[in-house]
């Protein structure tokens, strides 16, 4: 396994668009590993996309059962293709993000949904996240469209808080 460097705003290819995976092979299982030392090795990190590190690939890790507070959650999940097919409820929160290091935000984010996605071995599951998970899959699946949470801040002028200390 081997920690990943992270793409940083403004970096363009934050804005590329991922293409779907066709293929779950070793290789695929070695970056998931790779992407989920890489994820855990940062600072508050519950999520991460493949597009942070630079593969353009539609594969999301997410695992918001390390956070002070892990209300129900799934755990560590590998989203791979994912497609978010129903949400409910609108909720502004703070967000920040590994590629966003210096800034954190205010984003309207639905406060549940339900999405499908393949694991590493390319099985299809369905989900229904809420809360601060449902938050961070969204915010981990704009990657994948090229999106930053800076790209669905309330108010630019009122919205954006440079970050004091990057919390763990």
């Amino acid at each position: 396994m081997a920690k990943l460097e992270i793409l940083t705003y403004p970096d363009e290819r934050l804005k590329q668009e991922s293409v779907p995976v066709e293929v779950f092979d070793e290789e695929l299982r070695g970056f998931l590993a790779d992407l989920e030392e890489t994820m855990r090795a940062g600072p508050g990190g519950v999520g991460i996309a493949a597009p942070q590190v630079g593969r353009f690939a539609r594969i999301v890790l997410v695992d918001c059962s390390v956070t002070r507070k892990p209300v129900p959650n799934h755990g560590f999940m590998v989203l791979i293709n994912p497609e978010i097919t129903e949400w409910d409820g609108m909720k502004v929160g703070r967000e920040g993000c590994m590629s966003v290091p210096d800034y954190t935000g205010n984003v309207i984010r639905a406060e549940r949904i339900t999405f499908s996605a393949f694991d590493g071995d390319g099985v299809r599951h369905e989900y229904q996240c809420e809360g601060f998970e449902a938050r961070a899959v969204q915010h981990e699946c704009d990657h994948l469209d090229g999106m930053l949470f800076l790209d669905r801040l309330v108010s630019r002028r009122n919205d954006l808080f440079r970050r004091k200390v990057y919390q763990k």
